[in-house]
Formats: C-alpha cells, structure tokens, sequence
C-alpha cells in the first residue's frame, strides 16, 4: 500500500484488510475513529511519564519504542510502514507510560483512540474482532521477541530481523538495531560481516 495520497478511508480499508472483514457502514465508523497525525524526525509521539491513549498504524515512517535503564536507552521496538505500534502496559493501565515513542524519520500515523475504539466495539463485533485481533498481533510480537533474546544467538537474532523487517534493517541507525537485538555495535557490525561473506 502506497502513502501517496492516502486517505483515511484508505487506512480504514487496509486495517479492515488484516484485521476483520467490514461492512460499508462499519468502514464509515472505523474512519470515523482514525486520526492522522504527522511527526517530524526525532519528534516525541508518546513522552515517557506520559499515558499513552491510542493504538498507532504507520502509515509512513519509522518509529522507534524505548526505556531508559541505568542511565541507558534500550530500544523495545520499531515500527515501519504498516505496522501498530502502541505502548500496550500503558494503554491498558491507564499508567504513565515507561517507553517512549519517537520518529526516527518524518512519519505519518493513524491514531485509534482507546475511548472511541472500545465504545464502538461494545456496538460492533466486526470492531470488536478487530481490537481483539490488533492486540493479539502486539502480544505476539512481544513473545516473539522476547524468545529470540532468550534463546538465540546473536547470529540468528540478526537473521531472523533481516527476513522479517528487512525495511527495518536498512532505515535504522545501527546503534538501534544492536540495542533492539541487546548486542553491542561491534557485536552487530561482526555479525553483518559475516553474514555479507555468506551470502
């Protein structure tokens, strides 16, 4: 899906696509509900103390998820063209989020406010499976992740990143990409040597 000249309706369309087959009617609800903001690189989306409200859909850009421990960013996630992005704890909550979420480079996002999104899903099951089916997608991810940092190798980490967000992999500054996989730049810049030589 192309970002030139979307519309909301577009997005609309796109998320009914993935998430759960829509009416005309219930189209007209789910863009009623989307909210497009813009972000210039290195704007702040959602601040760290901060609740977060809405679920994002990237229509255009990279975003990155971050914590600060020990004095250190660590990067929790990245989201490129077509994907959600959220500060799920956060959201659920109502707490003050301990991510922050910022664009890396000039992004354009489709916010699903949590309010509007719940209250048309008690009227609407088509609405509902898609809530349902965005936040499943979000814990999967999470699980996913949290797996491969837990039980592969640096090499594979890299491996598995590049089949599944190779976008991610060429946008991102390196710095970013070691923390999300918790390897250090030399470790990352070693292990994408060595999987150039390979190939």
């Amino acid at each position: 899906m192309t970002t030139i000249g979307l519309t909301t309706r577009d997005v609309a369309r796109e998320l009914a696509r993935r998430y759960s087959t829509m009416t005309h009617d219930e189209l007209d609800v789910l863009e009623s509900i989307l909210v497009p903001l813009k972000y210039q690189k290195g704007e702040v989306i959602v601040k760290e103390g901060e609740v977060c409200k809405a679920i994002y859909w990237v229509a255009k850009g990279l975003i990155r998820q971050f914590y600060y421990k020990n004095g250190k960013e660590l990067t929790e996630y990245m989201a490129t063209e077509n994907t959600i992005c959220m500060s799920i704890e956060s959201l659920f909550k109502e707490e003050p989020s301990r991510q922050q979420m910022v664009a890396l480079e000039p992004s354009i996002l489709y916010a699903l406010p949590k309010a509007a999104l719940e209250r048309e899903a008690v009227r609407n099951v088509n609405i509902q499976m898609l809530y349902r089916k965005i936040l499943e997608e979000s814990l999967i991810i999470s699980q996913v992740h949290a797996d491969m940092l837990r039980f592969e190798s640096a090499q594979e980490r890299y491996a598995k990143l590049v089949k599944r967000s190779p976008q991610l992999v060429l946008r991102a500054p390196l710095v970013y990409i070691a923390s999300y996989l918790q390897m250090t730049p030399e470790t990352l810049s070693r292990v994408r040597t060595s999987a150039l030589l390979d190939d």
